[in-house]
């Protein structure tokens, strides 16, 4: 089977013990979806309390992921904005509840676009930021620098309530990574260092159906930029719409549980063109076509 070669990179960080702690990325990761809000598309309400909370990261942790994605808003469309303080009151006492139970081997990402929720998260105990608006907040740019822990910039035009509407490409793949090279340059101009840089090519966020299926084929082209690869599709509404264009009534009216065996296939293409980290509702799924695609490697 002929794979495509992972970029050789290692993204490192300091554990509130002030002890280095590194993760490889030349191999393939699983990041576990940790959403603490009450509306998240997916999964919203269902981790509502401490021991809920940790006995999902428990079985993420069990099932393969290396990272743990803590979500304190949802980037859903037309999603309720909320204020830093109602985030960081979501996020921070899960951070130190993980890192109570877990100790500091296991990586926490936190999925926000605030810089102050940031900044306390990692106080906390947090490792990497993982923003879908690739630092354009006030500050943003600023306080990745002065963090100097591990960022994703993620791609997406307008916010999520305005980007349906900017959903237009005459070509999609290297309109995506002339885009993120403008985001990745003001983080440099900022002060964030180039190996503390992950990009994510932001599937469901102002795409559409045929952008997604572009995207998907054409993940390869973003080693252009020679930067580890996030790939989230988790879940998304184009996976619905694979369901929905089979014609199979078993498919009619799918919900986003029912994407998961799509969103595994999806992941396996994933891997297979590079990307370093796959974020994923699913672990244990997400984990045997990995598994899979492994051992058929060996």
């Amino acid at each position: 089977m002929q794979l495509h070669p992972y970029p050789s990179s290692v993204i490192e960080t300091k554990t509130l013990k002030e002890q280095v702690k590194q993760l490889d990325l030349s191999q393939p990761h699983i990041m576990g979806i940790l959403n603490v809000t009450p509306d998240s598309f997916s999964d919203g309400g269902k981790f509502t309390t401490t021991e809920k909370v940790l006995d999902h990261c428990e079985q993420m942790i069990r099932e393969g992921a290396s990272i743990i994605d803590i979500g304190g808003e949802s980037t859903r469309p037309n999603a309720t904005p909320v204020d830093d303080q109602e985030e960081i009151r979501r996020v921070v006492p899960v951070v130190e509840a993980i890192r109570q139970r877990f100790g500091d081997e296991l990586w926490l990402s936190i999925d926000t676009s605030s810089p102050q929720v940031i900044n306390q998260a990692v106080k906390a105990g947090a490792d990497i930021w993982n923003d879908v608006r690739a630092l354009t907040r006030v500050g943003a740019p600023e306080m990745a620098a002065d963090l100097d822990i591990p960022v994703v910039l993620m791609h997406m035009r307008g916010s999520p309530t305005t980007m349906a509407a900017q959903a237009v490409y005459e070509d999609v793949t290297q309109e995506v990574i002339s885009e993120l090279k403008q985001r990745i340059d003001t983080a440099l101009r900022a002060g964030v260092k180039r190996n503390k840089i992950i990009i994510d090519p932001g599937f469901g966020f102002a795409k559409d159906y045929q952008h997604h299926k572009t995207l998907l084929n054409q993940l390869n082209q973003l080693h252009q930029l020679q930067l580890p690869i996030l790939f989230g599709i988790s879940r998304k509404r184009f996976l619905g719409e694979v369901l929905n264009k089979t014609q199979l009534q078993a498919f009619d009216n799918n919900i986003a549980t029912d994407r998961d065996g799509v969103g595994m296939a999806a992941a396996l293409l994933a891997y297979l063109q590079g990307v370093s980290i796959v974020r994923t509702h699913n672990v244990g799924l997400t984990m045997q076509g990995l598994a899979l695609w492994q051992q058929l490697s060996q």
